[in-house]
């Protein structure tokens, strides 16, 4: 890890502190990374986007191995379902792209 001997002292309001932190906590990283990463153009994503991403991923695998073992049994209701998760799927990642490059 680096060492980061320096501080610096900046004032702020309770709801940009409140606002700081509630977005920090969302990316998983300390206050302190999150000020870093956003001053310095570094990447920050919220992690929760990340999981129900990978959620979302994790059950269209499900609704394609339903779909294959019932030999297409249900077809038309596995289609629409994995469709509708290939959207979310694409929707989603776009909103990550572009968190990323805020």
């Amino acid at each position: 890890m680096t060492e980061r001997p320096n501080r610096i002292t900046v004032r702020i309001s309770k709801e940009e502190q409140d606002l700081l932190k509630e977005q920090a906590d969302a990316a998983a990283i300390t206050v302190s990374e999150y000020i870093r990463r956003r001053t310095f153009g570094k990447r920050v994503v919220s992690k929760l986007d990340l999981r129900v991403l990978a959620e979302v991923q994790r059950l269209g695998g499900l609704l394609k191995h339903v779909h294959v073992e019932s030999g297409g049994a249900y077809s038309k209701d596995t289609a629409s379902a994995l469709r509708a998760v290939e959207n979310y799927i694409i929707a989603a990642a776009k909103q990550i792209r572009n968190q990323m490059k805020e």
